[in-house]
Parts: structure tokens; sequence; C-alpha cells
């Protein structure tokens, strides 16, 4: 009997965002995450994927989030994927004033591309999906069919992910008791 090989594809601001809201906080160390998820199966990867800040107004935001691109450069078999930011003007409809907001573009379609890459190459057994975003459904649909197990880890649910969750596999239920012990400070 082989050993299962899991591979781990984190959605950085989904997850960044996530904890903020749940924890109020979010550095993690993602070495020992990836290994609670892992288990003792055989970790094949790392994907992490996020968008870096646009440095001009946001300096020092910018230079923390470029900090912790650099540790993460440091964690074995953890590689990153960048996307970069667009600015959307959003009018309200009922004031009539023009916003703008800040988008991610190319990072969902760094992961779906890399998810479905590696399962239609054998690359894997199991994906680890860390992302509560129904966007990424259909791919993981794709990835049940070439025969890999797709397996959901995200805070507790409410309307967003549900769909997703239904999809994957499994789903690791993000708590306090499970990820205090990854928590730096």
């Amino acid at each position: 009997m082989s050993e299962e090989r899991v591979a781990i594809f984190i959605d950085g601001s989904n997850f960044y965002n996530g904890l903020k809201e749940v924890f109020g906080k979010a550095k993690i160390d993602f070495s020992k995450f990836a290994g609670f998820l892992c288990g003792d199966r055989k970790l094949i990867r790392i994907y992490y994927y996020n968008s870096p800040l646009i440095r001009q107004g946001n300096e020092t935001q910018y230079a923390d989030q470029q900090r912790f691109f650099a540790v993460l450069d440091r964690i074995p078999y953890l590689t990153q994927r960048h996307g970069k930011l667009g600015i959307k003007e959003i009018t309200c409809i009922y004031c009539k004033k023009t916003f703008s907001k800040s988008i991610q573009k190319g990072v969902d379609s760094f992961l779906v591309t890399d998810l479905l890459k590696m399962a239609f190459n054998d690359l894997y057994d199991t994906a680890i999906l860390v992302s509560g975003d129904d966007d990424f459904a259909c791919a993981v649909e794709a990835v049940k069919e070439k025969g890999k197990h797709v397996e959901m880890a995200f805070f507790e649910l409410k309307a967003r992910g549900y769909q997703l969750f239904q999809t994957c596999d499994k789903f690791v239920c993000l708590t306090k008791d499970n990820l205090t012990p990854f928590f730096f400070g």
C-alpha cells in the first residue's frame, strides 16, 4: 500500500481575513499548520496564493507583508504564487457616491490551475484547500472526477463557503482549540 500524498492550497487573503475575523490576529506558523492539516500523510507541497499590497500610501502594511512573504520563502516545500491588486470603482445605488476598492487579480486562476494541473499529472492523492471561497467548487468537482480527494479547511461555516463545503469530501473546521498552538505572540 502506497503512502497518501497531500498538497495544500492556501487562499492567502481569504485565510488571513478569516483569521482576523475569528481570532483578531493572523500570525501563524505555516509549517506547523501544514503539519496539522497533513497529519501522518506525506506532504508533497504547500502553495500559498496572495497579491502584494500596493506600496504607495500603504508603506507600513506593504513592508509588513513583504517581511511575511520573506518568512514564507524559508518554509520547506512552500511555493508562493502572487497575483496583482487592481482598483475597482463602486457606486452606491442609494447615495450615488463612488468608492474605490482594491481587488485581487489572477490569484484564483493560479490556485485553480495548480489544483487541476497537479491532479491531472497525478502529483497528489489528496488536496487540502484552505479557503471559504465558493468559486473553487467547480474545480474541486473536476479534481474529484479524476479520482482525487479534496478536503476543505476553514472556519465555522455560515453562508460563506457552503457550496465549497458540499463539494469537498471532508471538512476540517479551524477552531480556537486546534489553531492556538500555531499562533505567534
